[in-house]
């Protein structure tokens, strides 16, 4: 099986030199890393060349690597029906530079493409609808990125007064607190019921 990928990668690497930075093959699934401005050309390609027919894009997501320049990848999962055979497609994107949409070769990237706006800030040049999927509207930052603090920048509560769900800062009422785990609700308890027998029949054991 793994050679079989490998002459398929090799293949796509020989039919779009201009296009792939290389091929790999790990734990039996075929990887391609490829130039951000080919990424329409090659999925094309990979849809509709007879030797690899895949046919549907299975998802479309981001991955942060905030320590690295250029940050993120954009990856591309793809499925052969017909060949029984899987491909990823990964290409490299920054902050700044807009990534080609791929809506015009496969349309359920559509939404796949908002989230990974709005869940990393990926830009998709030429997308038809590029607005945040998951979020609110005026929601700040973006959520899946690294460094994006896990409380948020904001809350959001319903005022009884108002009579209407409002947005406040997050304010967190204590930087430290001493867990006990006595709460089921603040994690796994030190002992748990019946421990005590067994730390019984130990000691009985041991005298």
């Amino acid at each position: 099986m793994d050679l079989a990928l490998k002459d398929l990668g090799d293949y796509i690497a020989g039919q779009l030199p201009q296009d792939i930075l290389g091929t790999d093959v790990v734990r039996g699934e075929l990887t391609v890393r490829a130039r951000p401005e080919g990424i329409v050309k090659l999925l094309s390609f990979l849809r509709d060349d007879v030797s690899c027919r895949f046919k549907q894009l299975v998802d479309v997501c981001g991955v942060d690597f905030p320590e690295r320049t250029p940050r993120f990848e954009v990856v591309y999962n793809l499925l052969s029906l017909i060949n029984n055979t899987r491909v990823r497609v990964k290409i490299e994107a920054d902050e700044k530079t807009p990534v080609p949409s791929v809506t015009e070769v496969f349309s359920s990237a559509n939404w796949w493409e908002r989230e990974a706006w709005d869940m990393f800030g990926i830009y998709f040049s030429n997308h038809p609808d590029l607005r945040r999927i998951l979020t609110d509207y005026g929601f700040e930052g973006h959520p899946l990125r690294k460094d994006f603090p896990l409380t948020g920048y904001v809350e959001i509560r319903y005022d009884d007064a108002q009579k209407r769900v409002v947005y406040e800062p997050v304010k967190l009422t204590q930087e430290f607190r001493s867990f006990d785990f006595l709460s089921p609700w603040e994690g796994v308890q030190k002992m748990l019921p019946g421990d005590e027998k067994a730390v019984a029949e130990e000691e009985k054991e041991k005298s």
